[in-house]
């Protein structure tokens, strides 16, 4: 067990779920945000998806019993609240035009904050190919790369085997390698 999730789960015996949420709120929040802009790509809904998720870590916290780390029990609470805003997007894209106003909003994939300079070329380029990654790559390289996660917390995040966390990891590379070389980008 993670030290953090000790400190959390002391405080939650001795002081409550509100001590305990303001404890691990400032080193997750950011994060909670990033992960959200990664697998929703609009940060709009983004941000929504992290506030809804917020809450529900607030009000799941007294039921965490320490088994999975802290972070992987919070980035399973707001991936599952992404997924619902991804099948409620899907849902609501069905019956409108809502696919074209999505399409024309600036793609976006967040690993830093909002407010991070973000004017490196490369990076931009490499953000571009990226998104154009069906969505288990993409997603698996966001965890992995720019969350900086491990094989197993990305497969726990995913809810997936490791063996196939690393497969898409490995697709997910050779995929941009490819596109990387479409587009005479090997410099990269």
């Amino acid at each position: 067990m993670s030290e953090n999730s000790c400190e959390v789960l002391e405080l939650l015996r001795s002081r409550g779920r509100d001590q305990a949420f303001a404890q691990l709120l400032p080193p997750y929040e950011r994060k909670i945000y990033r992960l959200c802009c990664a697998l929703l790509r609009d940060p709009v809904q983004a941000q929504d998806a992290a506030q809804e998720s917020l809450v529900r870590i607030w009000k799941a916290l007294p039921s965490y019993n320490g088994r999975a780390s802290l972070s992987s029990w919070i980035y399973a609470i707001t991936r599952n609240r992404c997924l619902t805003a991804i099948e409620r997007r899907s849902a609501q894209a069905v019956s409108s035009d809502s696919e074209r106003e999505l399409e024309a909003l600036p793609a976006e994939l967040s690993s830093q904050p909002p407010d991070a300079h973000e004017s490196d070329e490369r990076s931009e380029r490499l953000r571009e190919l990226i998104e154009l990654l069906p969505e288990r790559y993409r997603q698996t390289l966001v965890l992995f790369y720019f969350e900086e996660r491990s094989v197993t917390e990305v497969a726990a995040q995913l809810g997936a085997p490791e063996g196939t966390v690393k497969t898409l990891l490995f697709r997910a590379r050779a995929a941009l390698a490819e596109r990387l070389r479409e587009r005479g980008w090997e410099s990269l």
